[in-house]
């Protein structure tokens, strides 16, 4: 019985690796914090429509991450306004969708006339739909994507041959990076494709050698004719949590990781526990990482929302230096 509960207790401790932990923040700190208007957002994501920027992201600070997901917007990503979603702020709101609790690592996009935002909701992953990226997002089915087992953090890529393929982390046997093509109505997949694409391998993917090892937040894009799988490693408190890639010439892989990885991390950014983000294109096509950060060099949360800018050097992507900013409202 020991070892059972042993076994169960580790899972619990890293599996839920989006939780924010308000017991971390000291509050001190949090007004000081408050004074600089800092975005307070986990695991963002930036969506560009029609002139306007909206970030999303899991809620942290004060609002609670179980009620559902703020939503803020700019024009030119330095002034951000918000949270202006359509119900008090959010953009989708509990009630209106699948789960009651953990709304973690949104991703929206257009798709057919309508906003589809794939989250993450009591440990599996759902989709809701809304006229305005402001929302109100809601789901049609009230039930995840997937069934069977427990996964987080999706990402949708839509290939150009119409493909469409989703990115997901699986909890088992830590966390890992799986995919399997998606139906067109973003509700459901082809479980015959479900593939693993990547887990802990690498020194700087597990500093502290846990043995729950963590690969998650999954952003998948083309360039040149290969792919490239983006993803953060470590547990997300501990201070190397750090972004790497992975490049491959089919959409289920096999991959293969950048000896360059991290490519953003501690050693280039001064912050603690960066990563868990999303690539997007400002309205000069020119490429940011959208991601987050501790809330400061003793504590986690609440985590802070920032972007650094990231290029292509011939096939290889990299961070561009002194490039890092906070996002402030």
């Amino acid at each position: 019985m020991k070892k059972i509960l042993s076994v169960i207790t580790l899972l619990c401790v890293f599996a839920a690796c989006s939780q924010e932990k308000n017991t971390d923040k000291p509050k001190e700190e949090v007004k000081e914090e408050t004074k600089k208007n800092t975005i307070l957002l986990a695991d963002p994501t930036i969506f560009y429509n029609n002139g306007v920027y909206y970030l999303y992201g899991t809620t942290s600070g004060n609002i609670p991450n179980g009620e559902g997901f703020q939503v803020y917007t700019s024009s030119d990503l330095k002034d951000w306004k918000g949270p202006v979603g359509a119900q008090n702020g959010l953009a989708l709101k509990k009630g209106d969708s699948y789960g009651d609790k953990g709304f973690w690592a949104p991703q929206v996009l257009s798709y057919k006339n309508k906003f589809y935002m794939i989250y993450t909701a009591n440990e599996n992953i759902a989709t809701a739909v809304s006229d305005s990226p402001l929302g109100p997002f809601k789901s049609e089915t009230k039930e995840p994507i997937i069934k069977t087992g427990n996964q987080i953090d999706p990402f949708v890529f839509i290939d150009e041959n119409g493909k469409k393929y989703l990115y997901f982390v699986k909890l088992t046997n830590g966390n890992r990076i799986f995919a399997a093509e998606i139906n067109d109505d973003l509700q459901s997949i082809k479980p015959e494709t479900l593939t693993e694409c990547i887990s802990e391998t690498l020194p700087w993917e597990n500093t502290e050698n846990t043995n729950w090892p963590v690969t998650e937040g999954p952003t998948v894009l083309k360039h040149n004719g290969l792919y490239y799988l983006i993803y953060s490693a470590n547990d997300f408190r501990n201070i190397d949590y750090a972004v790497g890639y992975a490049t491959s010439k089919s959409a289920f892989g096999p991959w293969e990781k950048s000896k360059d990885s991290p490519i953003i991390s501690r050693k280039n950014t001064s912050q603690n526990g960066i990563g868990h983000g999303d690539i997007f294109w400002d309205k000069d096509q020119k490429m940011h990482y959208v991601l987050h950060t501790h809330f400061s060099k003793s504590a986690v949360s609440p985590r802070k929302a920032a972007i650094i800018d990231v290029e292509f050097v011939g096939n290889e992507l990299k961070a561009v230096n002194n490039s890092f900013s906070f996002l402030n409202n």
